[in-house]
């Protein structure tokens, strides 16, 4: 019995994979911006603030995709894979979490810094 309950910590990779896919996905939106920002710059050099807004919302994706790599990461290391000690001592500190409180802790402090450059974003639109 718990060796069966113990192996349905494989489930959480559902969500780790999908959260992984979804930063990238932020990735490629950020490079997207950043390369509209780029056009904005080169073809229609006084239109300075609609080259703000484009980089603003590609520094807006990337931040999130972090957000989203840091949450597939955690899920990963922290609830599904066992890694030995000498390449657990090796992961980053944001990557070991200790249990759930230590996954709210880390969200917590990368959503104030996502919102931080979302609220610059919606200013500088």
């Amino acid at each position: 019995m718990l060796s069966w309950l113990l192996s349905l910590r494989w489930l959480m990779m559902v969500p780790s994979i999908g959260t992984g896919l979804g930063a990238l996905l932020m990735f490629w939106i950020g490079a997207i911006r950043i390369s509209a920002g780029l056009v904005v710059a080169t073809v229609d050099s006084g239109n300075t603030k609609g080259m703000i807004v484009d980089v603003m919302g590609a520094t807006d994706a990337f931040i999130f995709g972090v957000v989203l790599l840091i949450f597939s990461l955690a899920l990963a290391f922290g609830f599904v894979f066992e890694p030995p000690a000498s390449i657990r001592d090796r992961l980053p500190d944001w990557v070991r979490i200790g249990g759930i409180s230590g996954l709210k802790r880390t969200l917590m402090e990368v959503i104030v810094l996502y919102l931080t450059v979302d609220f610059a974003t919606y200013l500088a639109e």
